[in-house]
């Protein structure tokens, strides 16, 4: 872990979250209550929604003129805010809808007092209108973050996504975001051509994404670690993961169940 994630400055919004300098200057937070960075402190906040989420995603749909997309879970809200800095620098007609769960309230309403990067200071208001409302709107952007259990919400959403940002606490804090059964929800709201993007690359995580349906990409590059890009296509610019050698090599691994994250103290 870099140096920047022992800088912690304050409480914020409440004692359940402290301010945390990560490694590329930008601030993410620590959650007392699960025990984790809402983002890695050696990549750094803005970088790794940026190499780990937004790039990769809008390297696939070049040229599209509006997309939809699932931002699992809103927490600081750095992907949502990096994919519209990202919109104005290279696709700046695209309109864009997100829909983000975030169990957390408090914490949302506790943004406009968050330190974010001088690259956001343009979105300014919209933190403010998502952090007192959980909802902005113009002529390019529609943005709805919805309060809640996660899976619970999904089962009430219908219309399909063409970008899910798998972005959870790890499946050791939060196991009920990574299961099989949970991105068999996923698959249902994606199409063939979506595209899931997620920092996680353990063997639990990519087996639930691929007995869903899903083709794994490593995604690899200069300045952060490694991550994982899933998709029903099989041609996307990345490095296909063969899954049937890695499970071969692995056969006692399984992917986490439901049942295990209810039945096991640990993830509780």
């Amino acid at each position: 872990m870099g140096q920047g994630a022992l800088t912690v400055t304050e409480d914020f919004g409440d004692t359940l979250h402290r301010l945390v300098r990560s490694d590329d200057g930008s601030c993410t937070a620590y959650s007392c209550e699960y025990g984790e960075h809402y983002h890695s402190t050696r990549d750094g906040a803005l970088t790794e929604s940026l190499k780990k989420h937004i790039e990769p995603a809008f390297s696939c749909f070049e040229g599209a003129t509006s997309l939809r997309i699932l931002d699992m879970c809103f927490g600081l809200g750095f992907n949502t805010f990096a994919t519209l800095l990202h919109r104005s620098q290279t696709m700046p007609e695209c309109f864009l809808e997100i829909v983000s769960p975030e169990l957390d309230e408090a914490l949302v309403r506790s943004l406009a007092a968050f330190t974010y990067p001088e690259a956001f200071a343009p979105l300014r208001p919209v933190v403010e209108a998502l952090a007192s409302t959980g909802h902005y709107e113009d002529e390019r952007t529609r943005i709805d973050v919805l309060f809640g259990d996660a899976r619970d919400l999904l089962l009430t959403v219908k219309k399909p996504f063409d970008i899910v940002y798998q972005d959870a606490f790890s499946p050791a804090h939060n196991p009920a975001l990574w299961t099989t059964e949970y991105f068999a929800q996923l698959a249902r709201l994606t199409k063939e051509y979506s595209v899931v993007t997620t920092y996680s690359t353990a063997l639990k995580t990519r087996l639930a994404l691929h007995e869903n349906g899903f083709c794994v990409y490593l995604n690899r590059g200069e300045g952060y670690r490694d991550a994982t890009v899933a998709s029903r296509r099989t041609d996307l610019a990345f490095t296909r993961v063969d899954m049937a050698h890695k499970i071969a090599c692995n056969p006692k691994v399984h992917s986490l169940r439901d049942a295990e994250c209810v039945n096991n103290p640990d993830y509780l």
